[in-house]
């Protein structure tokens, strides 16, 4: 069991209607990947090549803020902020991490520190997905 599951299962109020374990997956891989992301712009600084990397190491640290402020907002109980924010908030997490993957896959095959950031990013972008199709009103 892992924090965010203790977390989630011990709130007075729940998650409310959500899937937990969706949840907990889009917490956890926001989580990693602002790991990712903030390894990888360390990493991309201290390659030979900083300058070809600048885009690369923007794209990093925007995704980690991006995806540590998601985290943070959905790590809180799901009533204190509307579904339309919490989407709005997904989608934005959901093109960041896309954008990042792009940028980082580019330079995989030469630096494997961006292999990883890319993967990490998709899976976020899959987190992200699975949570936005659990949030949107079925019609």
């Amino acid at each position: 069991m892992t924090v965010v599951s203790e977390m989630l299962r011990t709130h007075p109020k729940g998650v409310g209607d959500l899937d937990e374990s969706v949840l907990k997956n889009c917490i956890l891989a926001c989580l990693e990947c602002v790991y990712s992301c903030t390894a990888c712009a360390d990493a991309c600084l201290s390659e030979d090549m900083v300058a070809e990397l600048r885009d690369c190491i923007q794209q990093n640290l925007d995704c980690a803020d991006v995806c540590d402020a998601t985290a943070r907002v959905l790590s809180r109980h799901p009533g204190a902020a509307s579904n339309e924010l919490l989407i709005t908030l997904l989608q934005a997490c959901r093109a960041m991490c896309h954008a990042c993957a792009v940028e980082c896959e580019q330079h995989a095959e030469m630096h494997l520190h961006c292999e990883v950031c890319a993967k990490t990013c998709r899976r976020c972008v899959e987190a992200c997905d699975q949570l936005l199709a659990a949030l949107e009103p079925v019609e």
